[in-house]
């Protein structure tokens, strides 16, 4: 039984448990009629019953699935000739990958033909261990089902025979919520701390080849190196001073437009807009927000950019085929729906008594929303640049269309420029070795970006400090 089939029964198994245990607590309880005899809702003992079910097998199955691989593989190179055991880690996945792929593709008694055909003893090695993999699965795929069903069966057996009037089930099913939600976090605190180590540990030895002074001072990137001692390549140059450059200048491209206009479309949408019109406006301004990334590229390459070089030649103007004022115009075009939405809740969440005692006093609306509501709904602003802040940042695909690759250091927005998140993708593109400073390269520049996105997050944890405590 396949992990897919197997997780649909286990849903099944479950839902039945529901149904089980409420019946069991009725049973307990002596009927319906006297359902009010149990310190707890039938129902609440259908949903204890229901989890126990579950959680435990679809634990087991998620751990099963996780070394199931591990060992089989283990097992299967464990029969192989020695000489074929003592090969390179990449070569003997290669090998195991050619056993693997047999095995998928062919019958039990296709494999045990061919080893018996075969001439070569190599091949006929490849056809036994296909078969003994094909077994092996297959002894898996039962073991995982018994063991799944006999601890989700189990679980239900042993808890309904515990069951009697005076049965805590409600706390009990709180106690496991109150579990999954604190290992929900800490898988959440995990992951991030596992992405953190995992860029550092790189990072690391990224500079161990590059100075650290060259990386983060440097006015140069050129990444090409030579592979091989006797291949022709350049010796490589990694200042990523161009690269933040670029992607702080089409940021600010970007946010010059976004946070003007979408504050403003907030303000009119939350404060002067009929109540019909926001319900239409609101919905067709974030279906901008939808649009893929790759779409706004292709306006960027074949309309923006058009249209920028045209004007800039007729005034005289030098302008690049690729330009950072393209990319940051539509990047900011872009972002519009995040600060406009996000700011016109914020807005709309500020308590009314404040609105009104500002207009009661003599305050114009206009001064209302200046010196009232703006400062109010801060926090909630400020979270909104924050996270248009970093979608700009984090953007590749209209850069690459409309901005271009080549790292320039310059503030002029018309000229060509990259950002950071291009060059990692470039860098990791193809087939890699991730022991050339080229590729740990890529790990650096995604070190410096959780930087600066702390960075950014800290700043603005102090500015919605500062207006809360005026506000509270």
């Amino acid at each position: 039984m396949n992990s897919t089939f197997l997780f649909a029964v286990l849903v099944f198994l479950s839902l039945f448990s529901y149904w089980f245990g409420i019946k069991r607590s009725l049973t307990v309880a002596g009927g319906i009629d006297n359902k009010k005899y149990l310190d707890c809702l039938p129902e609440q003992f259908g949903l204890l019953t229901a989890m126990v079910c579950g959680i435990p097998a679809l634990v087991a199955l998620l751990v099963f699935n996780s070394a199931e691989q591990l060992v089989v593989e283990h097992m299967i190179t464990s029969t192989l000739p020695t000489h074929i055991q003592t090969l390179s880690s990449i070569d003997l996945g290669l090998y195991l990958n050619n056993i693997h792929s047999m095995a998928s593709s062919e019958t039990a008694l296709v494999l045990i033909q061919g080893a018996k055909e075969a001439s070569d003893s190599a091949v006929q090695t490849q056809y036994r261990a296909a078969l003994e993999l094909q077994t092996l699965n297959n002894n898996a795929s039962w073991l995982k089902t018994a063991l799944v069903l006999m601890i989700a069966v189990g679980s239900v057996i042993v808890l309904v025979g515990k069951f009697s009037l005076t049965y805590k089930a409600r706390q009990k099913s709180e106690t496991i919520i109150r579990g999954i939600l604190v290992a929900s976090s800490a898988i959440a605190i995990l992951t991030t701390l596992g992405i953190v180590i995992s860029v550092l540990f790189e990072s690391i030895q990224f500079f161990k080849s590059v100075p650290p002074t060259e990386f983060m001072f440097g006015t140069q990137w050129s990444p090409q190196t030579a592979m091989r001692a006797d291949q022709v390549g350049g010796s490589g140059s990694f200042g990523a001073v161009p690269l933040f450059a670029g992607t702080m200048l089409i940021t600010f491209i970007a946010m010059l437009l976004a946070v003007p206009v979408g504050l403003m479309v907030a303000i009119y949408l939350s404060q002067y807009a009929s109540a019909k019109l926001r319900s239409i406006a609101k919905p067709m301004l974030e279906v901008l927000a939808g649009i893929p990334t790759v779409v706004y590229g292709f306006f960027a390459a074949l309309t923006v950019a058009p249209v920028i070089r045209n004007v800039g030649e007729y005034f005289g103007l030098s302008v690049a085929s690729e330009s950072a004022l393209a990319a940051g115009l539509v990047m900011g075009t872009m972002i519009i729906p995040f600060i406009s939405s996000l700011s016109e809740d914020a807005i709309s969440a500020v308590p009314k008594p404040l609105k009104e005692a500002s207009l009661g006093m003599g305050a114009t609306h206009s001064e209302t929303v200046v010196k009232v509501l703006l400062p109010a709904a801060l926090p909630g602003i400020v979270g909104a640049i924050l996270l248009a802040i970093s979608r700009a940042i984090g953007e590749t695909m209209i850069v690459v269309m409309a901005a271009g690759m080549a790292a320039n250091l310059t503030a002029n927005p018309l000229d060509s420029v990259t950002t950071v998140t291009v060059q990692i993708v470039t860098l990791l593109t193809g087939d890699q070795e991730f022991d050339s400073p080229k590729t740990l390269a890529a790990f650096a520049l995604g070190l410096m970006l959780f930087i600066t996105t702390l960075g950014l997050n800290i700043l603005a944890l102090k500015v919605v400090q500062k207006y809360r405590e005026q506000y509270d």
